[in-house]
């Protein structure tokens, strides 16, 4: 392979891993804080991309325009959804086990509830839009001027959340709760503004990446599905709870599903995720990116 073709290959796989690093961030912020394992999350990602695809082909707005209305109108609904679904499981269940286990069997049901209702209202047809698809020669590579735009959005957007935990006073309160609930509460940290808020944000990362999604490929009511599991994928090559990881994590899975691919057989992209999954969760449990705690 030339120098061109690799660097073709390497970056659509840092493109792709970029989605999935924003997916895990939100998706990893909400079991990292809350132990809310939100199986529902890519139904999400599939809203954002459902939205930002009505609001382009309807009214021809821009899709730079409708990621903040995306990612605003999801977090109203995170909120909403985690004060009317997960505040009373956290009430009612008399520990964490029980809560994680109520908890997954509702965002189940979230997940089917959207599937159905967005294949009710648009159909179950693939839907698209042209955006910026012009290509842009780099370096001896070709590539689609929308894809390097998702690329770079992506991880503008991750790298802002992460500042955002680890400089600002409601971040380090988020992660003293991940440290340890207990400790945070005693300290005074609000966790009934914080989890429903870090919830909703959660949900607004899935829209913007939804968003970013339909810029550059085809869309269906049955998209969220495997971003979720990849998710799941993503934080656990990272470590549970810990953003940087997400984003590293999500990056390395994109170059190795792409690389992968390339030499293999397109059909063997999901047979390599889950490998690597079970490579890392028997070798390395804690995560790629996460020290070994010493022991005592």
């Amino acid at each position: 392979m030339s120098a061109g073709a690799w660097l073709e290959l390497i970056t659509s796989g840092l493109i792709t891993g970029g989605i999935y690093a924003l997916v895990a961030l939100g998706l990893n912020l909400q079991y990292g804080l809350m132990r809310i394992l939100n199986i529902a999350h890519g139904e999400f990602l599939m809203v954002g991309a459902y939205l930002t695809w009505m609001l382009q082909t309807s009214f021809g707005l821009s899709p730079l325009l409708v990621m903040p209305l995306s990612f605003a109108l999801l977090v109203v609904l995170g909120i909403a959804i985690h004060w009317l679904c997960f505040r009373r499981l956290a009430a009612t269940s008399p520990n964490l086990d029980i809560f994680e286990a109520r908890g997954l069997m509702v965002a189940f049901g979230l997940m089917f509830l959207v599937q159905n209702f967005v294949n009710w209202v648009w159909g179950g047809d693939l839907r698209g839009y042209d955006y910026l698809t012009e290509p842009i020669k780099f370096g001896g590579a070709q590539f689609a001027a929308n894809k390097l735009l998702v690329f770079g959005l992506a991880l503008a957007f991750a790298a802002a959340m992460i500042v955002l935990l680890r400089q600002t006073l409601y971040g380090k309160g988020v992660r003293a709760l991940m440290q340890s609930p207990v400790g945070a509460r005693l300290v005074g940290i609000n966790t009934g503004v914080l989890h429903p808020l870090m919830f909703g944000i959660g949900l607004g990362l899935s829209g913007v990446a939804g968003c970013l999604l339909s810029m550059a490929y085809t869309i269906s009511p049955s998209m969220g599905e495997p971003y979720t599991v990849t998710a799941l994928i993503v934080i656990t090559l990272g470590g549970f709870g810990s953003m940087g990881g997400a984003l590293a994590g999500g990056l390395l899975l994109g170059v190795v599903e792409a690389i992968g691919m390339h030499f293999t057989s397109p059909s063997l992209k999901a047979l390599m995720s889950y490998g690597v999954f079970i490579g890392v969760l028997l070798l390395r449990p804690e995560g790629l990116f996460t020290r070994k705690s010493r022991k005592a």
